[in-house]
């Protein structure tokens, strides 16, 4: 016999992947992974035996409950379920899946629309950080179809703003985690920052690259990421993230001068490139470029004040990060991030997994706030 379980799979920004609540899953971490990994057919780099679209931009999944926090009102964990090895890691944030919670915990009945827009107080569990998410809900009901476009996803749609609040150390104890804006490793000079995801940032001419190539040009080069990987260990090791050797944070970037924008960058995930730009990744990006003395300040074209829009160029087309921030110390409090971002719901019914992997019986599902209201 095989295991029912609710999901809903959803596009989120440029990434896909299964919705759960939490309280369909598993209470217990390791059998919780083991249905994650048979629902997405992993480990398999084709996923044939499962849900997964066999690109880790596509085996991502989001986890959604009612938040027990007095200034939250969901909470949301992201998994990242590896495609080769029988890995789940909820290291990481994923920003793109978490343009999808707000319209996933509303559909589902925790909490309720208000019309025009909910403002939804998201607590993203990976890295213990809060993100505002304004969700279009003309008379009460979530709404997909709108005019809001971003590069790496056809057509358009409505729009999600994500606000991420106070997201500098997500990981780190600090936005600079080594105290400097620069250091060296392997003779390479590299920036350590962390806002919204820890990031190791290096100037592409440092990698042997413009910083302009496609990610299937960069994704053939096994020297590269043999050179990008012996870095980004070392560098965590700085950072007090200890060794990232087979794990995803944190994450690589290279960095060069834009074309139209503020600033060009390509993000690993880092064992291959994004396809677009992660969320997370461009609010660390748009951060560094801000901070004097970084290898993307070097790069950037930045104005002057404490708003601004940076405009990250990727392999897809360009990202537009809303930064606010103040001064102290002569370095930047970044105190606020926002990006537009859009989700469809794709498909809803229930993913099947082995009955020897889970028979579905768990005890503590969490009344929904609506309900309780």
């Amino acid at each position: 016999m095989q295991t029912q379980i609710p999901c809903v799979l959803m596009r989120g920004g440029t990434s896909k992947g299964p919705f759960f609540l939490r309280s369909d899953l598993p209470e217990d971490d390791a059998t919780r992974d083991a249905v994650l990994l048979a629902a997405m057919g992993s480990p398999d780099v084709l996923q044939t035996n499962g849900i997964g679209a066999a690109t880790p931009l596509t085996s991502k999944v989001a986890i959604v409950s009612l938040s027990e926090r007095d200034d939250a009102d969901l909470d949301y964990l992201f998994a990242q379920v590896s495609l080769d090895q029988p890995v789940v890691d909820v290291s990481p944030n994923c920003g793109n899946m978490l343009s999808g919670v707000g319209p996933f915990g509303l559909e589902a009945g925790l909490i309720n629309a208000q019309d025009p827009e909910t403002i939804i107080r998201i607590y993203n569990v990976n890295t213990q950080t809060l993100i505002e998410a304004v969700i279009q809900t003309p008379g009460g009901k979530v709404i997909y179809d709108g005019d809001a476009a971003i590069d790496g996803v056809p057509g358009t749609a409505a729009p999600v703003i994500l606000n991420f609040l106070n997201a500098a150390g997500s990981k780190c104890s600090s936005m600079l985690p080594t105290g400097n804006p620069k250091d060296i490793i392997d003779g390479i000079e590299v920036s350590c920052v962390d806002v919204a995801m820890p990031m190791v940032l290096v100037k592409a001419e440092d990698m042997g690259k413009t910083g302009y190539e496609s990610k299937a040009e960069l994704d053939t080069d096994k020297a590269f990421y043999e050179k990008l990987e012996n870095i980004r260990v070392k560098a965590s090791k700085l950072m007090g993230l200890g060794d990232a050797t087979g794990k995803v944070i944190p994450k690589f970037g290279i960095v060069s001068a834009p074309k139209n924008g503020s600033i060009t960058a390509r993000y690993f995930v880092p064992f291959t490139c994004h396809a677009a730009f992660a969320v997370t990744g461009s609010c660390c990006v748009a951060s560094a470029a801000i901070t004097p003395g970084t290898v993307a300040n070097d790069v950037a074209k930045i104005g002057n004040g404490t708003k601004q829009l940076i405009s990250i160029e990727h392999p897809s087309g360009r990202i537009d990060v809303n930064i606010e921030f103040e001064v102290k110390d002569d370095f930047p409090d970044v105190t606020r991030v926002g990006i537009l971002r859009t989700c469809r719901r794709l498909f809803e019914g229930h993913v099947l997994v082995p009955g020897t992997t889970w028979t579905g019986q768990r005890s503590d599902a969490l009344p929904h706030k609506a309900a309780a209201e």
